[in-house]
């Protein structure tokens, strides 16, 4: 039966399908030279790139559905963790206006904009980490049985960064699963929306 979640709830879905779909194939059209192995979804996005507008697009669709579904999950949020998931939407979508440097040398960038998309990609990662702790922290009530994916969506923010570095030739792979991971979190919440669950304590 249709209620009046349901629109926003599916409109949410396809956001953020589309968004995931959108860097899933912008590897397919870089140019030679570039690895999804090694090279990041920020570098399929890179400045001076041919079809560079695919992974943006990719940003900012993520960023939209991520803002929108903190419009609709604010009161099963409450205000401190609303806050980061609405930075992490803000910060996504500056990721998609400002773009790295190619991961070509010979390739000419413009350097403040490459030092903004570092510090919008980071404060992406801030807010998901921290907006995920100040909810299992708080012990939510619903759906104890999918909580579980807090904890993992934690981890990934402490993990998958830490491999990143040490294992630089593998950081798109492990980007990648940090991307997977927040799109799972983020329409696990758009169902707890669907499923009329937004009741929780007060904090």
């Amino acid at each position: 039966m249709l209620t009046d979640r349901t629109y926003p709830g599916l409109g949410i879905a396809v956001c953020l399908s589309a968004s995931a779909v959108a860097l899933a194939v912008a590897p397919v059209f870089m140019p030679e030279g570039y690895s999804w192995f090694s090279h990041t979804t920020s570098e399929s996005a890179a400045q001076g790139v041919p079809a560079a507008w695919i992974a943006r697009l990719g940003f900012l669709l993520f960023g939209m559905g991520v803002l929108w579904v903190t419009v609709q999950r604010r009161d099963a949020w409450k205000r401190r963790a609303t806050v980061f998931h609405a930075g992490f939407g803000i910060f996504m979508i500056a990721t998609a206006v400002f773009s790295t440097r190619s991961w070509d040398a010979t390739v000419a960038y413009n350097p403040i904009e490459d030092a903004i998309h570092s510090v919008t990609a980071t404060l992406v990662g801030f807010c998901f980490a921290f907006g995920v702790l100040l909810l299992l922290l708080r012990g939510r009530q619903e759906w104890r049985n999918v909580r579980w994916l807090d904890v993992v969506a934690l981890g990934a923010t402490v993990i998958l960064p830490t491999a990143m570095m040490l294992l630089p030739h593998l950081a798109g792979v492990f980007q990648r699963l940090m991307f997977f991971v927040a799109y799972v979190w983020y329409l696990r919440e758009d169902y707890l929306f669907l499923a009329h669950s937004n009741h929780s304590p007060n904090s």
